[in-house]
């Protein structure tokens, strides 16, 4: 019988790895996680924590700025960036410590610091280690895309893997993508006093339209300029940046962002050794987790899908639970939940209303609400957004839009009412605190719930009973 150093060894450290890593301890399994650069992976160190640590500090100074609204005195910022800097690196290892290999290793995880590399289906390198295990879960993520535009090589420019090391703000930033991270950041620049021109031919584009449209308007308010399109040539000259766009316009600033998406890292690995189906788009495997290769699992980024560090943590969960315990669960999440964390937040949950139309035809109900609506938006003025409840001919819930102050945390509540079919009557039976954003939730299902029942038939029957009654 082949030796077997570990129960399961998972290859990447960062947020899909540790909970696997974790998970599996605590299971009592024997398991060793490999980490080529750094624990914590892209969410630690350039992506999650990083991101919305300057989307604070960027939060507090355009309040000062706006204080005059609130009846306070409008107050001049001056922008150390040495110490926002230090606040985000601070904020980046405050997270970090909990994980690092020696906080690991006293959890009984056993830390491999190196790429790890298949030499056969059974066999894994690590630095000048050669491990051997029963299972393996391949958690290596994926890394900034940089577009094959012309003159992009030749031309300075940051991705999120590195933005957050300027050690200076932009005068003018340019953004080339309108996805999540290029809106959270040209937000965020622009707040903090750069000029900041988006480049992109739409807002969010995997998100309801009206989202979108309603962060454009938040966007044009506070100066960010938005130019819809693609990007087709960049340039630097005399110290400038310039990009060409698909309408002839040439955008000129002193840096650029560059924030097309990502790709599953799957370089390196050796997969082809070990047998494994893969491509530039991701590593193959079925809904639960497994790749071609029985005994060899993969989840989060790598994958090619959704790219979303909370995602990717319940994948790996789930795929870790897969290869160590009986029976198997599927690892496509239901709902889907995303936030995009502008001010305000953008948070879709299950079905956009045009896939709920896609898949169900006429069949849907749409219930929607104005934020301005909301008792305590208008207290904070937070005006901006709306909420939008998608539901099917019975009333179950399918999906959800909601573009608000809060809208991150009021998403929670209707990923469990989705992942439980409940219906908008049942959302409408749970009393919320007031004021909260989450009222808006149960006054919105309440006047939802109330319209369907009087289009139903037992809602005109009593409707018409009562009528009588009163003559």
């Amino acid at each position: 019988m082949a030796r077997t150093d570990y129960d399961l060894v998972i290859v990447g450290g960062g947020a899909a790895g540790l909970i696997a890593a974790r998970f599996a301890a605590q299971l009592g399994a024997r398991v060793l996680l490999a980490e080529r650069d750094r624990i914590g992976g892209d969410c630690t160190w350039t992506g999650c924590v990083p991101s919305k640590a300057l989307i604070r500090v960027a939060k507090a100074a355009h309040e000062f700025r706006t204080a005059d609204r609130f009846g306070l005195a409008q107050a001049s910022v001056a922008l150390d960036v040495s110490r926002v800097r230090a606040y985000v690196q601070q904020k980046v290892q405050d997270i970090y410590e909990p994980t690092a290999p020696e906080a690991l290793e006293r959890e009984g995880i056993v830390v491999a610091m190196g790429a790890g590399q298949f030499i056969d289906r059974r066999t894994l390198q690590v630095g000048d280690r050669t491990i051997a295990a029963r299972r393996y879960l391949i958690c290596t993520g994926a890394s900034a895309v940089v577009p094959d535009l012309p003159g992009i090589a030749e031309t300075p420019h940051r991705t999120y893997g590195n933005i957050f090391e300027l050690p200076y703000l932009p005068a003018s930033l340019l953004v080339i993508g309108g996805g999540p991270l290029g809106m959270e950041l040209s937000q965020a620049f622009q707040r903090l006093g750069s000029q900041v021109t988006l480049v992109a031919p739409r807002l969010l584009p995997h998100d309801d339209p009206a989202a979108g449209d309603s962060i454009a308007r938040v966007f044009a308010r506070e100066g960010v300029r938005w130019t819809p399109g693609r990007a087709t040539r960049v340039r630097q000259d005399r110290g400038e940046v310039i990009v060409s766009t698909e309408s002839g316009e040439e955008l000129h600033g002193t840096d650029l962002l560059v924030a097309a998406g990502r790709r599953p890292n799957v370089a390196g690995l050796a997969l082809d050794r070990a047998g494994v189906t893969y491509s530039a788009h991701g590593v193959s495997v079925d809904d639960r987790l497994r790749t071609n290769v029985p005994h060899i699992y993969a989840a989060g980024d790598v994958l090619g899908g959704e790219q979303f560090s909370h995602i990717a943590g319940w994948q790996a969960f789930e795929a870790a639970r897969n290869a160590l315990l009986p029976g198997s669960a599927s690892g496509r999440p239901n709902p889907m939940a995303w936030v995009t964390f502008t001010d305000p937040e953008v948070a879709q949950v299950g079905l956009s209303e045009a896939a709920a139309r896609q898949q169900l035809g006429d069949a849907v109900t749409i219930a929607r609400w104005d934020i301005a609506q909301v008792d305590r938006a208008k207290c904070d003025d937070d005006e901006d957004g709306f909420i939008k409840l998608i539901a099917d001919r019975r009333g179950v819930l399918v999906g959800a839009t909601i573009v608000a102050s809060r809208a991150g945390e009021m998403s929670g509540e209707l990923s469990l009412a989705i992942a439980q079919r409940l219906t908008i009557g049942n959302l409408a039976t749970a009393v919320h605190a007031y004021p909260t954003y989450t009222t808006a939730l149960q006054q919105l299902a309440s006047q939802a719930a109330t319209a369907q029942w009087k289009s139903s038939a037992s809602g005109r029957f009593i409707r018409r009973f009562l009528h009588y009654g009163q003559d």
